[in-house]
C-alpha cells in the first residue's frame, strides 16, 4: 500500500528546552535509540503505507537537509569516480529499506510560527487531505484508521485526542498511605491535543503567509468554532519529547525494547 497523502512534518523550532542537544543540531534531529526522532516519526507513518514527506524547516535547517541528501551514501558501499560526468554506483543497497520515501525540505524561515510555515507548504501539498505533525513526538496511533475517521465525517481536520503521561509521575493514595506509585504514568482524565493532524487543503483559507500567523491559537480555533474539527481519541502511547527526562525515556524504552512505536 503507497498512500498519494502528503506527510507535512513540522521541523522548524529551536527546541530551547532541549538545549545541551539544540545548540548543535535542530530539536527533530536528536537522537533516540541511534536514529533522530524525526526517522522514528517517518518510519511510523511509511508503516501505514504514507511514504511522501514534507518538512518545514528552520532553526539549523542545512543539517536537516544534509542529513536526507546523503541518507543513501550513508548507508550503502558505493563506488564514484572524481571528474565532472561521475556517477554513483551504490553496493549492498539492501540495508536502505526506505529508499522508497520522497522527501521534500522546504526552508520555511527562522523565525515563522506554525501556521504560516504550512502555509508556506500550500505548493507542495497535491492531495486534497493530508497529514500533519510535529516533529518531536513518538506515538503508536493507528494512522490508517485516523484517516478513515477524517474522510468518514467530511470535516475540515482531524485531531488526534490523547491522554498525556504524567511529568512527574502519578500517586493512588488512601488516607495517607500511597497504594500505587507511578513514575511515568498516563493520566486517567483529560484529553490533550497529540500533534497528529490529518486536514483537508481547506485548512489554507485559515492561514497566512505572514510569519507571525500561528496555528493552534487562531487558525484552529476558528475551525473548531464553525464545527469543522473532530478528534480522534488515541488511548495508547503518545510521548513528546521537551527535555532532556523526556529524551532519556524514549532511550530506555528503546533499549528494553519496550517502544510501542517500532513496529519493525
Amino acid at each position: 500500500m503507497n498512500n498519494k497523502n502528503e506527510v507535512v512534518i513540522l521541523c522548524g523550532g529551536m527546541g530551547s528546552r532541549l538545549a545541551e542537544e539544540t545548540t548543535i543540531r535542530p530539536k527533530p534531529m536528536v537522537e533516540i535509540g541511534g536514529l533522530p526522532i524525526l526517522v522514528h516519526i517517518m518510519k511510523h507513518y511509511s508503516n501505514h503505507g504514507y511514504n511522501k514527506f514534507i518538512l518545514a524547516l528552520g532553526y539549523k535547517s542545512d543539517y536537516i537537509k544534509q542529513y536526507f541528501y546523503n541518507y543513501k551514501i550513508s548507508r550503502c558501499d558505493f563506488t564514484t569516480t572524481l571528474n565532472p560526468n561521475s556517477k554513483i554506483k551504490y553496493h549492498n543497497n539492501n540495508n536502505n529499506p526506505d529508499i522508497d520515501w520522497e522527501i521534500t525540505c522546504v526552508d520555511t524561515g527562522l523565525n515563522t510560527l506554525k501556521g504560516a510555515r504550512i502555509k508556506r507548504l500550500e505548493k507542495y501539498i497535491k492531495s486534497e487531505n493530508f497529514l500533519l505533525t510535529y516533529g518531536d513526538g513518538v506515538s503508536n496511533v493507528d494512522i490508517s484508521k485516523s484517516m478513515q475517521f477524517h474522510l468518514n465525517h467530511n470535516k475540515i481536520g482531524t485531531v488526534t485526542a490523547v491522554r498525556p503521561p504524567s511529568r512527574f509521575g502519578e500517586m493512588t493514595i488512601e488516607g495517607d498511605t500511597v497504594k500505587v506509585f507511578d513514575e511515568k504514568s498516563q493520566m486517567k482524565s483529560g484529553l490533550i491535543n497529540g500533534g497528529f493532524f490529518i486536514l483537508n487543503k481547506k485548512i489554507m483559507n485559515y492561514l497566512k503567509v505572514d510569519e507571525d500567523c500561528d496555528f493552534e491559537f487562531g487558525p484552529l480555533q476558528k475551525v473548531a468554532n464553525v464545527g469543522e474539527l473532530k478528534s480522534y481519541i488515541h488511548d495508547g502511547f503518545w510521548q513528546c519529547m521537551d527535555n532532556v527526562r523526556e529524551r532519556d525515556y524514549l532511550n530506555k524504552l528503546i533499549d528494553e525494547g519496550k517502544a510501542p512505536w517500532i513496529t519493525n
